[in-house]
């Protein structure tokens, strides 16, 4: 075991380290379901919908402001954290330095975005659940979880608004920050085309079960993509490391204007060049799919607890690679 010698220091050094080398527009009877919910021990109950049709949301946080960065939450580690023994995900040896500062978790600061927001839900599950209230939800675990491991100075952003305005918000929150990663969290949905029908609770809903399965998605026209790229690899092969698979159709002629380049077959990594939140933002931003809501089985899973540690944890591995280059250079100590 060889260990290198690190000096406490900021994140200033990670442009140099890497310079050496969305998904279906949703309708509103669009739903996400996951497939595969054989990861999770137990899948937590469907989310009910009230007489007036509208989710009823598992600790709903109050949103204030157009971009709210919400106050620290700070949870109990996870259990049986897995790590992932990569090599320099997808960059040549040159681009890493063989001695240098690592970055300080207490001032490392990631935001992490809430996609989408209450008055513009994103895609409706295959239980009629709005989007948001996933993303919301698994964005505050990973924020835990983060916290939880040293990353203190993580932000969770909330915003308010519709459509393309609060996505527009959302990026000048992000810039304003100065923050070292963008991680935005959404949950998938399909194109209309591949929809059905089918009742729950005596009501017509929509679904399809012909995919599932995470995604990540980063933009070449980020002002520093190859860290984005860098950063999303990372967080690909946590999660495919828990045996989760990765939505493939993205890559299919079948998706038509919502088809992106593939950039990595292994893990499930896809460009989306034109994302505003991806190619806005002045620091290296990442998109996670966490799953399929409008699959009926992967809906059950993304609405277990099992599954969001899962996805929490993978996703705090990453960032401690990351950070820290003898991660990706030998791998967990």
């Amino acid at each position: 075991m060889v260990l290198l010698p690190i000096e406490a220091s900021d994140a200033g050094w990670l442009s140099d380290v890497f310079k050496g080398s969305s998904k279906a527009d949703k309708n509103p009877r669009q739903a996400a379901s996951p497939n595969n919910a054989t990861v999770a021990k137990r899948a937590a109950p469907a989310k009910r919908v009230t007489p007036a049709g509208r989710a009823t949301p598992t600790g709903r946080a109050t949103l204030a402001g157009p971009a709210t960065l919400a106050g620290p939450a700070v949870s109990p580690k996870p259990r049986n954290v897995r790590l992932a023994a990569l090599g320099p995900v997808s960059l040549s040896p040159s681009a890493f330095k063989p001695a240098g500062p690592t970055c300080d978790p207490a001032k490392f600061r990631i935001v992490v975005d809430v996609g989408h927001t209450a008055e513009s839900g994103g895609a409706n599950s295959a239980r009629n659940v709005a989007e948001f209230l996933y993303n919301h939800r698994l964005a505050r675990r990973i924020e835990q979880t983060l916290k939880a491991d040293g990353f203190t100075e993580t932000r969770l952003l909330l915003t308010e608004g519709k459509a393309r305005h609060s996505l527009v918000k959302r990026v000048a929150a992000a810039n304003a920050l100065q923050a070292n990663l963008f991680l935005s969290i959404h949950h998938d949905s399909v194109p209309d085309k591949f929809l059905e029908d089918w009742e729950f609770e005596g009501k017509k809903r929509y679904y399809s079960d012909r995919f599932r399965g995470y995604s990540v998605f980063v933009s070449r026209k980020n002002p520093d993509f190859k860290t984005s790229l860098a950063f999303a690899e990372l967080v690909a092969k946590e999660i495919k490391a828990f045996g989760l698979p990765y939505a493939e159709q993205y890559s299919q002629p079948i998706m038509g204007r919502h088809r992106h380049p593939l950039l990595n077959k292994e893990t499930g990594v896809y460009s989306y060049d034109e994302l505003v939140v991806l190619r806005k933002t002045r620091m290296p931003a990442v998109l996670l799919e966490a799953g399929s809501i409008i699959n009926r089985d992967e809906e059950l899973a993304m609405d277990s607890r099992e599954r969001q540690d899962i996805i929490s944890t993978g996703v705090t591995a990453a960032v401690k690679q990351f950070c820290d280059r003898r991660w990706a250079i030998l791998g967990p100590l």
